[in-house]
C-alpha cells in the first residue's frame, strides 16, 4: 500500500506539467474536486454507505487542509512561476515539521527516526538541486508554497487527531464538497470563474490530466492515504512524502527526458534510506 501510493501521488506534478497550460489552477482544482463528487456521490447513495456521525466538521476541516489548502497552494505556486524543483524541496520538509509536532497526537519520534528525517530532507535536496532555479521565483508563489506545506503537515495531524477512522466513500465525499464551497469564491474572485468555463482549453492532455486526478489522485491516491493514517503513525505517513520528489524525477526523465544525475540517484538511495530508518519498527 505505501509503495502503491508514492507512486500514484508522485505523478502529482506530472498532471500539472500536462494540464496547467490549459486551464488556470484554481479552476482545474474545481473540476477535479466537482468530478470526484460526481463519481462518489451516487455511489454512497446505492450503497448506503455509513456517515460520520458527530465527526462530519471534523472530516471536513481535515479535507479543506488536505485537499484545498495543499493543492491549491502548490499549483497556484507553480501556475505563476515556482520551480517545481523548489516547490518538491519546500513541500518536502513536511515530514520533519509532523515529527516536531508528533506529541499533539500522542506520538513518540525516536533517535532513529530523527535520522531518517535527516537523510530524507538530504536526499530530497540532491535529487532537485539539479533542478532548482530561482528564475520565476517570487514572494507571492513562496508564500503559497508554504502556506501548502502548513497546510497538509496540518491536515495529516489534525485527521489522524479527530477522525482518524471514517467511511471511506463518505468521508472522502465530505472533504471534496468542503473543498469546493472554499475553492470556488477565490476561483471567481481571482480567475474570473463563470459557469461557462471560457478559460478552458479543452484538449486531450487536459481533458487526460482531469481524468487521471480525478480517478487516481483525488480517489485512488487519497484512499490509500486515509487507509494509512487510519493504520499508521503520522510520522511513518508523512516520511513517505520524501520518496515523492525521486519518484516524480524517474518519471519527468522517462516521459519527458529531464536530465538525472548521479547526484539524483545518490539522492533517491538517501531518501530510500530515510523512510526505510523511519517506517522501520526495530
Amino acid at each position: 500500500m505505501p509503495l502503491l501510493f508514492v507512486l500514484i501521488w508522485s505523478t502529482g506534478f506530472i498532471v500539472a506539467k500536462y494540464g496547467l497550460p490549459y486551464s488556470p489552477a484554481l479552476t482545474f482544482l474545481l473540476l477535479r474536486f466537482a468530478g470526484v463528487v460526481v463519481i462518489l456521490l451516487p455511489l454512497v447513495v446505492l450503497m448506503r454507505a455509513p456517515w460520520p456521525t458527530g465527526r462530519i466538521h471534523h472530516v471536513a476541516v481535515a479535507g479543506i487542509l488536505v485537499q484545498a489548502g495543499y493543492l491549491a497552494g502548490v499549483w497556484c505556486a507553480i501556475k505563476m512561476g515556482m520551480p517545481a524543483g523548489l516547490s518538491a524541496l519546500i513541500v518536502g520538509m513536511q515530514p520533519i515539521l509532523t515529527a516536531f509536532a508528533a506529541p499533539l497526537v500522542g506520538e513518540r519520534v525516536s533517535g532513529r527516526q530523527w535520522l531518517g528525517l535527516a537523510f530524507g530532507i538530504g536526499g530530497v535536496g540532491l535529487v532537485v538541486a539539479n533542478k532548482m532555479s530561482l528564475i520565476g521565483l517570487s514572494w507571492q508563489s513562496l508564500t503559497l508554497c508554504v502556506l501548502a506545506l502548513l497546510s497538509i503537515t496540518a491536515g495529516t495531524l489534525y485527521q489522524k487527531r479527530y477522525c482518524a477512522s471514517f467511511d471511506l466513500r463518505t468521508g472522502t465525499l465530505i472533504q471534496f464538497v468542503a473543498s469546493i464551497l472554499v475553492v470556488l469564491p477565490f476561483a471567481v474572485a481571482t480567475e474570473g470563474l463563470t459557469p461557462s468555463l471560457d478559460r478552458v482549453h479543452w484538449t486531450p492532455q487536459f481533458i487526460g490530466s482531469l481524468l487521471w486526478s480525478i480517478l487516481a489522485l483525488s480517489i485512488g491516491a487519497i484512499f490509500l492515504l486515509f487507509a494509512l493514517i487510519r493504520t499508521s503513525a503520522a510520522t511513518r505517513i508523512s516520511s513517505l512524502m520524501y520518496l515523492t520528489p525521486p519518484t516524480t524525477a524517474v518519471m519527468a526523465w522517462v516521459m519527458f527526458g529531464e536530465a538525472f544525475s548521479m547526484t539524483g540517484i545518490a539522492g533517491m538511495l538517501l531518501a530510500v534510506i530515510g523512510v526505510a530508518l523511519v517506517i522501520s519498527r526495530k
